[in-house]
């Protein structure tokens, strides 16, 4: 194994032990090619290599690709750490605590709209935390226009929003 790759690899297992949730692999790969200046073909091809090898486990949540390291990926992350030059943990570690704020605070709030045709579709408005849907919730919409402006304005407002909602389904709307 080239040095090159062998240092990608421990890379990626390095930043994946700091998981203990597991991380959208898009997300990973932010955190890595901040990193390491990797691009996402060859980010792939060592990820998919990490999970034949059985030092990373996939699973799907949410139509999301989850990756976790396994306990043979620690294991051969104890064995193999010493590759890591000093300062590419460091810059790891920099950039993982600042990649790691920015996505937490981007996947907390989600938003989608589905066509269903081309007067038709449906919004998904979700908050998420630590890959976990704490809320969501569909409507339609009847245009494109209206879909958009209905996302624009969950992703805006969902901290407003999200309480009042809730607020109005435990009591109902008591200003009658």
């Amino acid at each position: 194994m080239k040095k090159g790759l062998a240092e990608s690899k421990v890379l990626i297992l390095y930043l994946l032990n700091k998981l203990q949730d597991g991380i959208k692999s898009d997300n990973l790969y932010k955190i890595v090619s901040s990193a390491n200046n990797m691009n996402y073909f060859y980010f792939q091809e060592l990820l998919t290599d990490l999970i034949e090898s059985n030092f990373v486990g996939s699973f799907t949540k949410d139509e999301d690709t989850i990756v976790k390291i396994t306990s043979d990926g620690q294991n051969a992350l104890s064995l193999t750490k010493s590759l890591l030059p000093g300062i590419l943990k460091l810059k790891a570690d920099t950039v993982f605590k600042e990649e790691l704020a920015n996505i937490a605070e981007q996947s907390s709030i989600i938003t989608e709209y589905i066509p269903k045709d081309e007067k038709n579709y449906t919004v998904k408005c979700k908050i998420v935390e630590k890959n976990e849907t704490i809320f969501e919730v569909a409507t339609f919409a009847g245009s494109r226009d209206r879909a958009k402006q209905i996302s624009d304005n969950w992703k805006n407002n969902a901290n407003d929003l999200y309480p009042k909602i809730i607020d109005l389904l435990l009591n109902g709307d008591n200003n009658e």
